[in-house]
């Protein structure tokens, strides 16, 4: 991708504008649930006292039917539904306090005996109105028509006390319309990964979905892990997800796809996405002057103050590859990038066989089903982001929305954006003030030869010192640890790295203990790693819950340190290569 683009014909930029905008309070006003009183105060609510809101059911067409028999939903963005999964005596396996207090909630109230109860949808919750998303999608390139929350039901909205607006959804819930041959249900081992690696990522600080809580149902349900026709029991379970959206990609394509009828959804999607979780958009004057060269010969523009949609895409756009750009530079990899799983607020949605980097290799895919073409591997995320954005543009240039060079530009947006994201996130990682590319792909090179811990070498690297008049026998004495096993001529070219990069240092005039203080604040100590998942899921399956909260206490300070808990940043075993830790199925 070209990181170059046209400047705009004044300072204005897009991102400078969207940012001062993003600044002001554009709050929903006049709530009757909130108390304008109570606003910011520090508010601690038991769960039948949540605000409440329901703008999604309220101002977007619904489904006439109202049950959960799997069937092509027309003409609507929702069904009403009720969870229907079935519980017996659940427990609540582990929580985010984090979580809660967005959501003004008390963290007493999962100390309730009733609280596994009443959030795994069995006691229904005092002012929800549940329901069940229409959407469709691209998978794995191809079209495949509507697909829908075939096991996530929403509970509603809530407004917490700076007027925020945090929609919840319980997965593994039960039927929906869109379960099609699917029970609806979820198992402990998905819900555990999809729990601690919501938790995980948003203190790595990369937008990200987040996870309330997560309980057991006390049921068995029946899975075949990898597809090979040996279906096992395994123990079911329910996680309350959590975001400001879970709008989709394929929350608009589904109704684009069905023609004329269909569109003014569409629009009313649009409309709606904007009002809620983008108002700045609608505040855009025309005195801002965002208008910017297409670079066509015919010296046409696009005016980003005409034409909110323009506005509206070329943000998502942005979100979407400041997102993939910091997944590349932590090492993680989504694993099922189909546009079904792309949120429109550049959030990182549906944890399924997810994994971080552990030996280097840009082709890894955690995904067995992506293994014939690895699609989404690691190293493609950043083309497939844009080619999910595109068939979003594609919904909206449908609903006439949008034009070819509005869209066009959005894509010249996304790559420029990315770039600009990578470049500096990569150059903090190395603890350097300007990109040096040639450094960087030298770098990378060495680490895919030899197989290097990507997140532990980076760790290391901040030992290091800025002295040229080191011995080149002791240059690799502070990646000891993380360069094992290697001969003399792979020696010879980290050594020759090493001096190249201790040149840079010295050029950069940053204190070796300033630097270091930096780079281990991008560079994490701990990661989500799938064998650490795997040990949690072992023995939260016998009944032991305690690994699971030990594993996310961890991941809550990644960049910390830690002392007593080294053993979270070791390298995997060998049992964590076998079938089901290191790769895993959609299925789940």
């Amino acid at each position: 991708m070209d990181s170059s683009s046209p400047d705009p014909p004044s300072s204005l930029t897009v991102d400078s504008v969207a940012d001062s905008l993003k600044n002001q309070s554009f709050r929903e006003q006049g709530n009757d649930h909130i108390n304008n009183e109570n606003k910011n105060k520090n508010i601690k609510l038991r769960l039948e006292d949540l605000n409440w809101d329901h703008s999604f059911v309220r101002e977007l067409p619904g489904d006439a039917q109202i049950d959960s028999i799997p069937r092509e939903v027309l003409h609507a963005c929702y069904t009403k539904v009720l969870p229907s999964a079935e519980v017996e005596n659940p427990e609540l396996v582990v929580w985010s306090d984090s979580v809660a207090d967005l959501l003004d909630l008390d963290p007493k109230e999962f100390e309730r005996p009733e609280f596994p109860i009443k959030i795994s949808g069995t006691s229904p919750l005092a002012g929800a109105v549940p329901y069940a998303q229409c959407y469709g999608g691209h998978q794995f390139g191809t079209w495949a028509g509507q697909l829908g929350d075939g096991r996530v039901i929403t509970l509603g909205e809530i407004l917490n006390s700076k007027l925020e607006r945090w929609e919840l959804q319980l997965k593994g819930a039960g039927k929906t319309p869109y379960s099609r041959f699917a029970d609806g249900l979820a198992v402990l081992r998905s819900s555990i990964r999809e729990f601690l690696c919501s938790e995980a990522m948003h203190f790595l600080g990369i937008p990200t979905t987040r996870a309330l809580c997560l309980v057991t149902t006390g049921k068995l349900v029946t899975r075949d892990m990898f597809y090979d026709g040996n279906p096992k029991e395994e123990p079911g379970a329910i996680v309350c997800r959590v975001a400001q959206s879970f709008l989709r990609f394929g929350s608009f394509q589904i109704h684009a796809s069905r023609g004329e009828e269909d569109l003014g959804i569409v629009c009313a999607l649009a409309d709606y996405a904007i009002r809620h979780h983008f108002p700045h958009i609608e505040n855009i004057s025309k005195s801002q002057s965002l208008s910017f060269s297409t670079g066509d010969d015919d010296q046409s523009v696009v005016d980003l103050t005409s034409n909110k949609y323009a506005a509206w895409i070329v943000e998502i756009a942005e979100r979407t590859a400041s997102l993939v750009a910091r997944w590349q530079g932590v090492g993680f990899t989504h694993g099922v990038l189909n546009t079904d799983n792309m949120s429109i607020l550049g959030l990182t949605i549906d944890y399924g066989p997810f994994g971080f980097l552990d030996a280097f290799d840009p082709s890894y895919t955690p995904n067995t089903t992506d293994l014939p073409g690895r699609r989404y591997c690691f190293a493609n995320q950043p083309d497939i982001c844009l080619w999910n954005i595109t068939q979003f543009a594609s919904s909206l240039m449908a609903a006439h929305l949008i034009s070819d060079k509005e869209a066009n530009y959005a894509m010249e947006r996304y790559g420029t954006k990315f770039m600009d994201e990578y470049q500096a996130i990569m150059s903090q990682k190395l603890g350097l003030q300007k990109y040096n590319k040639q450094l960087l792909n030298r770098l990378l090179n060495n680490l895919a030869v030899d197989k290097v811990d990507y997140t532990n070498f980076f760790r290391s690297l901040s030992n290091i010192k800025a002295d040229p008049g080191i011995p080149e026998g002791q240059l690799l004495v502070p990646l000891k640890a993380v360069l094992l096993d290697i001969g003399k001529e792979r020696k010879e070219a980290w050594t020759s790295w090493v001096q190249f990069y201790i040149k840079e240092l010295v050029a950069s005039g940053i204190s070796d203990e300033e630097r270091k203080a930096s780079m281990d604040s991008v560079n994490p100590k701990y990661v989500l790693r799938n064998y650490l998942c795997q040990s949690a899921i072992d023995a939260a399956e016998l009944g032991d819950f305690g690994e699971v909260r030990r594993l996310l206490k961890v991941m809550e300070r990644p960049y910390d340190d830690q002392p007593g808990m080294e053993k979270y940043a070791r390298l995997p075993p060998a049992w964590a290569y076998r079938p089901g830790v290191c790769m895993l199925s959609c299925s789940s």
